[in-house]
């Protein structure tokens, strides 16, 4: 495994982040910053060795710095939207941020997607680790509790990133934490509805019209986001009539076999994705407008890439009957992700 640190640039208050990069035996190229914990560029071979770009990202500090749809950032303290910004913990409310029309959203403006990050890199000989921890404080975005959070992200020759979260509280918090890297196989040559794919699972969150969940599991069987088999997603329209912004609520894992796997059958690219957590958010990038350009002035344009964020329900603090997300003293949160990255 051969890695590299090289400076990153400055945030505003002076502070320098870091990008480490990452090449495995097999032809993985990964970019990680300790600014958000943001992935910021995968490369991968094609099935004829020719190496490309498969993430939305930038190669510069300062267009993070702006506003962006959290392209491959660390999502928290809640992954998801929470609805009218308000966290019941026990007995008290604590009232959020309502940054997405009049909502809570992904831990808010200023969540761990805009902190630097503490790094430590290990490198062995087929195989880097990243370990990134940041202290929230109390009330920070009106969280309660003082968090130690650790991001341990794993590089294999093989070409696995392993992703574990773990984190620690002095008080009851809730904590939903997620990935959200964008993913485009085709490097960005045309949109994701020449992908398939395959996910474990039956039921998926019923969303109402402000995309909140109603509290219900829906059976997918006889919808058009039924992916228990593989399936191309322009065979059913998608994402040009029906859009993905869908959690699905996996399945008891089958010994061997992912929650999720997308492949792209020209390229010969495939993904596919372990996990501990209990749901899949997949999102085919329906606000991407084309203003943002990344890697090689690559133009972000509407459903140009599709997001896997293994997470939590959203809204689960204000919903009795999904998996809970409250954290207690005491406790370990601990969630893993793997993403394989192969041909096939």
């Amino acid at each position: 495994m051969k890695t590299r640190t090289i400076p990153f640039g400055k945030l505003p208050e002076g502070e320098a982040a870091a990008l480490f990069v990452f090449e495995s035996a097999a032809g993985l190229e990964v970019s990680i910053t300790n600014y958000g914990g943001i992935i910021s560029s995968v490369r991968l071979p094609d099935r004829n060795g020719k190496k490309e770009e498969i993430t939305a990202g930038f190669g510069n500090l300062n267009q993070y710095l702006d506003p962006h749809p959290y392209f491959g950032a660390i999502v928290g303290r809640y992954a998801g939207r929470i609805s009218k910004g308000i966290l019941p913990v026990d007995k008290q409310i604590f009232q959020l941020e309502q940054n997405s029309d009049g909502h809570h959203l992904h831990g808010g403006t200023t969540g761990f997607h805009t902190k630097l990050w503490e790094a430590e890199l290990d490198s062995q000989t087929e195989s880097a680790s990243l370990r990134l921890r940041y202290l929230s404080p109390h009330l920070e975005g009106n969280y309660p509790g003082n968090l130690q959070v650790e991001a341990h992200y794993l590089i294999t020759d093989d070409n696995r990133i392993q992703l574990e979260f773990t984190a620690l509280t002095d008080r009851p918090t809730h904590l939903n934490l997620t990935n959200h890297a964008y993913f485009n196989l085709n490097a960005f040559r045309a949109d994701v509805g020449d992908h398939s794919l395959k996910i474990n699972a039956q039921r998926f969150v019923e969303l109402n019209e402000n995309l909140l969940p109603t509290g219900r599991l829906l059976n997918l069987e006889g919808t058009v986001f039924d992916f228990r088999q593989e399936t191309l997603l322009r065979s059913r329209a998608i994402p040009l009539q029906h859009e993905l912004d869908h959690c699905f609520v996996l399945d008891t894992p089958v010994a061997g076999e992912p929650a999720l796997e997308c492949r792209h059958e020209a390229s010969g690219r495939r993904i596919r994705i372990f996990t501990s957590q209990p749901g899949i958010q997949v999102y085919s990038g329906n606000f991407l407008d084309g203003s943002l350009k990344g890697h090689q002035e690559t133009a972000y344009t509407k459903h140009s890439a599709i997001c896997f964020e293994t997470q939590h329900f959203a809204d689960s603090p204000n919903q009795a009957a999904f998996p809970g997300t409250l954290l207690r003293e005491g406790e370990v949160f601990r969630e893993s992700t793997t993403y394989i990255f192969d041909n096939f």
